[in-house]
């Protein structure tokens, strides 16, 4: 039976990469894939999901109106289908998760999704949320904090170089615009904890 997993992250830890190399096991073994990406998001180019090691492959784009179970129903029922992948998954309204949760139950064509798990202040993106409640599976794509503990969590840099506290959700960008931390160091970076704070822990 087929299922709908979530593969989530902190900023770089290698999300597209990991779609691309598995849209290419999969087509390397003669069956047939369908990739989606985030409308908003051109950083690559229009339709174009690229890794930072330079790899990339067209795509269909998905905006928060589109109903993606119709999408691949009707592709479906032209083309062999045997997985559908999806990039920058946070994106994703919940109605779309529903979407995708349907194309794994009832089209039995397996959904991966490949996206953020918080933004910048520590919050869950609405796609993220949907994927954390309805996902079968959920696989952790694990990166590196400064420190080299495990990164959960992301800042956001301002023009200026100074973390960013307040502002829009969304906001694209990549390694000049988001820096992935731990818990520990995103909380000291946001002000969370002041250095006061943190004199009084050492006394404790």
């Amino acid at each position: 039976m087929a299922k709908l997993y979530f593969h989530f992250s902190a900023m770089n830890a290698g999300k597209s990469t990991l779609l691309l190399q598995a849209s290419y096991n999969y087509r390397e073994r003669g069956m047939d894939t369908m990739l989606f990406t985030a409308a908003l998001d051109e950083r690559a180019g229009k339709g174009l999901i690229a890794s930072r090691l330079g790899v990339s492959a067209e795509a269909f784009t998905f905006s928060a109106d589109d109903d993606l179970f119709e999408q691949v129903r009707n592709w479906l029922m032209a083309h062999p289908l045997h997985c559908v992948l999806i990039d920058e998954a946070q994106f994703l309204t919940e109605k779309q998760v529903w979407q995708l949760a349907r194309v794994a139950d009832r089209l039995d064509v397996p959904v991966m999704c490949y996206g953020l798990r918080t933004d910048f202040q520590g919050k869950l993106f609405p796609g993220s949320q949907a994927l954390l409640a309805l996902a079968d599976e959920l696989r952790e794509i694990r990166t590196l904090c400064r420190c080299g503990r495990k990164a959960t969590m992301v800042v956001r840099l301002g023009p200026d170089g100074k973390v960013q506290r307040h502002g829009a959700q969304v906001e694209i960008g990549g390694e000049d615009k988001y820096v992935s931390l731990c818990r520990r160091h995103w909380e000291e970076e946001v002000g969370r904890v002041t250095p006061e704070d943190l004199i009084g822990f050492l006394r404790q």
